[in-house]
């Protein structure tokens, strides 16, 4: 919530449950018509008329407008939150989860790289959401993948290597993933140690982002939560490997355009399985020479993640910067499994969906991880030459799990008003919004 923002009203559903339409599911709001004396509603998306409910009845005023609107905030607000009743989990509601997958070749250690994000990691643990629910692990790789032991009696964290990148395999089922709050003091001598760890190492050019990225993703599967994962060579080994593709050639030409395509459907089929676990990635890239953004941008792109790119990273000059946004990605107001969907007045039609998510179905927003800076736009069209209705509705509702480990539904209901005159159109438009979208 921003500063000159009031908090968003919480309501907690009566013995009447959460009243919706019968027919198109849109939640009670402010812009409803009630008729009867307050006995039916009807739905200002689909025209419906819904009974209400005998323990939702209230009388109108004069006005015909419930007399208790203003104590009950989904009447009378734009947008509220409701605690959701049980029906509306498909399973206990999941710890805050943080989950960090580093590569750790020679050029990662050398740049700086490791140190800036070790210092991030560490400096934000105090801050992530949760309250003593959140969970935390580490995986590194460079031609091999490296699990750590993070059990909270060890005083030391315990390394495993897994070499073989064709039969990966978890050598340790638990303590892969524990509570930061039981485990802090081996998390802590964790990161104090990880910069120095692999200086020694042989200077590797080689990196197996793929099987990383599924060993992570077996340790993660049962929770799901946000992924970070940091790159600094491009992906050339097991699963997922990537080739140079830059043709200098086709820069200007209208051929162009496939350098900006993935290659390869690798990213884009582990996004989609990440997403129905509900695991998110942000990536945090590093490139020093082509790295094919295009075909890593999938992950992040469709479990509604970020991309974040240091070309050339240089700690003097830019780990203030990486450590600041990494230290924000992991400490802002996050919410977990969420899913979206958007109704709109009979009439109208959403026909495009824009920003980082899958779509499940044919409308529904699929979205491991939402937090305060996710931006989703869509194209609103006529699906009828007339509209019976003075305004168009659309109602956004969000179904997630708060950090605290409640399920909630925000509900964001607009109306907006019709105008046969294109002037008004105009006047009223958001340009900076408008041009975004286009």
């Amino acid at each position: 919530v921003a500063d000159d923002e009031e908090e968003v009203d919480t309501v907690q559903p009566g013995s009447a449950g959460i009243i919706r339409c019968k027919r198109c599911r849109t939640y009670i709001n402010a812009f409803v018509h009630w008729v009867e004396h307050g006995r039916r509603w009807r739905c200002n998306i689909c025209a419906m008329m819904n009974d209400t409910p005998a323990a939702y009845f209230c009388h109108l005023d004069d006005e015909g407008l419930r007399r208790d609107r203003f104590e009950r905030p989904e009447l009378s607000k734009g947008v509220v939150e409701f605690i959701a009743p049980a029906e509306y989990m498909v399973r206990p509601p999941q710890e805050p989860t943080y989950f960090f997958v580093l590569d750790v070749s020679a050029t990662a250690v050398r740049s700086g790289m490791l140190q800036s994000a070790a210092n991030a990691i560490k400096a934000s643990l105090d801050d992530l959401p949760g309250r003593g629910r959140t969970k935390i692990g580490f995986i590194t790789y460079d031609n091999s993948v490296h699990y750590y032991n993070l059990a909270s009696d060890l005083t030391q964290p315990q390394m495993l290597v897994v070499s073989d990148l064709n039969e990966l395999f978890v050598p340790l089922p638990d303590n892969l993933l524990v509570n930061l709050q039981e485990s802090r003091a081996v998390v802590d001598s964790f990161l104090d140690s990880l910069p120095e760890m692999f200086t020694k190492n042989p200077v590797v050019s080689q990196s197996c982002l793929g099987p990383a990225l599924k060993a992570a993703f077996t340790v993660m599967k049962t929770v799901g939560g946000k992924m970070c994962v940091f790159q600094s060579i491009m992906p050339n080994l097991g699963d997922g490997a990537l080739k140079p593709r830059e043709n200098q050639s086709l820069m200007g030409t209208p051929n162009e355009v496939k350098l900006l395509r993935p290659e390869t459907a690798w990213y884009k089929d582990t996004a989609i399985e990440f997403s129905r676990q509900q695991i998110s990635v942000d990536m945090f890239l590093f490139p020093y020479q082509y790295m094919d953004l295009a075909a890593l941008g999938e992950l992040p792109k469709l479990t509604s993640g970020n991309m974040y790119s240091y070309v050339l990273f240089n700690y003097e000059k830019d780990g203030q910067r990486f450590e600041e946004q990494l230290n924000k990605t992991l400490t802002q107001t996050t919410a977990f499994e969420a899913v979206m969907r958007i109704r709109c007045t009979k009439g109208m039609r959403i026909s495009n969906f824009y920003g980082n998510f899958y779509i499940r179905g044919t409308d529904l927003m699929a979205l491991p991880n939402v937090n305060t800076d996710s931006v989703f736009a869509f194209d609103l069209v006529h699906d009828e030459q007339n509209l019976a209705s003075t305004y168009v509705t659309v109602q956004a509702a969000l179904l997630y799990t708060s950090s605290e480990g409640q399920r909630r539904i925000r509900v964001m209901t607009q109306a907006i008003p019709v105008t046969t005159i294109g002037s008004d159109l105009f006047r009223d438009l958001d340009v900076n919004t408008t041009c975004n979208l286009l």
